[in-house]
């Protein structure tokens, strides 16, 4: 007789279709739908013009969230515009951060030389 160990992700008390085998594939497959999860949040608070259908925007939060590192990787070095991350933080209940302004002797002069020894 064989022992087949299986793993299956219950999200919100619901048994989903995909069976692993491997445990860690099943908390990255969790881990994924989590992303998801909030992606979709993000995207319905958002209250674009014209609306979209809440299967399309949980459609586009899983897209995203499968393709976590190519989104890192297009996003990377974008910074928020102002108006539109004042709308995601309040819609997310975060509150917005603020660019730490410089200070000191050097401020807004680039790096510090080093002097010979």
């Amino acid at each position: 007789m064989a022992v087949i160990t299986r793993y299956i992700v219950v999200r919100n008390g619901v048994e989903l279709d995909k069976v692993f085998t491997d445990k860690k594939k099943a908390e990255a497959w969790d881990r994924m739908l989590e992303a998801a999860e909030q992606l979709a949040g993000l995207i319905k608070a958002a209250e674009l013009d014209p609306p979209i259908e809440p299967a399309v925007v949980d459609a586009i939060g899983v897209f995203l969230a499968e393709n976590g590192p190519r989104v890192t990787r297009i996003l990377k070095g974008v910074k928020p515009v102002a108006a539109l991350a004042t709308a995601t933080d309040k819609a997310s209940g975060e509150a917005p951060v603020q660019p730490r302004a410089k200070s000191g002797p050097r401020a807004g002069r680039g790096p510090a030389k080093s002097e010979p020894s």
